[in-house]
C-alpha cells in the first residue's frame, strides 16, 4: 500500500476554505485540473454520492464515490470506482484544518492506493501533482480575494 500526502496554508479561514472544497461536485469551481463534474448519484454532501469529474484538456474521466464527510471535523473521504490509472484501489482524504495563531487554513490531502510495485512510483507522482495544483490554485483563490492590509502612515 502506498501513501501520498501533499499539504499546504491558505490564506483563508478555515470554514471559508470548507465551504468552497465541500461539496462534492464542486471541483471545477477550484481545481484547474478538473474541467467538470457530475453527480450521477446521491447529492453534493450525501455519503455514498458517485461524481464523474472529467479531466481539463482531454477524455480522461473517473468515477468516484463519497465514503465519509465529516463538517465537524472538516474531511472528507472518497475512493475510485472507474478509473485509467495503473491502480487498483485509491482512497483519498481532504481535510482542512485551522492555523490558530494567524487564522488561516491547513490543508492536506492524502491518498492510500493499492498498485503493482512497476507502477508505484508513477502513480504517486501522478496524484502528488494532481493534489498540489489544487491546492496552490486554493492558495490563489483566496490570495486574491483577500483584501490586503496597509499599515496607515501617521
Amino acid at each position: 500500500m502506498a501513501r501520498t500526502y501533499v499539504s499546504a496554508v491558505v490564506p483563508a479561514t478555515a470554514e471559508s476554505v470548507w465551504q468552497l472544497v465541500r461539496p462534492f461536485d464542486a471541483l471545477p469551481q477550484w481545481h484547474p485540473a478538473i474541467d467538470s463534474s457530475v453527480l450521477e448519484e446521491g447529492g453534493a454532501t450525501t455519503v455514498g454520492a458517485l461524481r464523474r469529474l472529467r479531466f481539463a484538456g482531454g477524455d480522461t474521466t473517473v468515477l468516484e464515490r463519497l465514503t465519509a464527510l465529516d463538517d465537524t471535523a472538516r474531511t472528507f473521504t472518497y475512493e475510485l470506482v472507474e478509473h485509467p490509472f495503473p491502480v487498483r484501489r485509491s482512497v483519498s482524504t481532504l481535510r482542512v484544518l485551522p492555523v490558530v495563531d494567524t487564522g488561516e487554513a491547513f490543508v492536506e490531502w492524502s491518498a492510500e492506493s493499492e498498485e503493482d510495485a512497476a507502477d508505484a512510483a508513477g502513480a504517486q507522482t501522478l496524484v502528488e501533482e494532481l493534489y498540489g495544483s489544487g491546492l496552490c490554485a486554493l492558495q490563489q483563490h483566496f490570495a486574491v480575494s483577500r483584501p490586503l492590509h496597509v499599515a496607515s502612515a501617521d
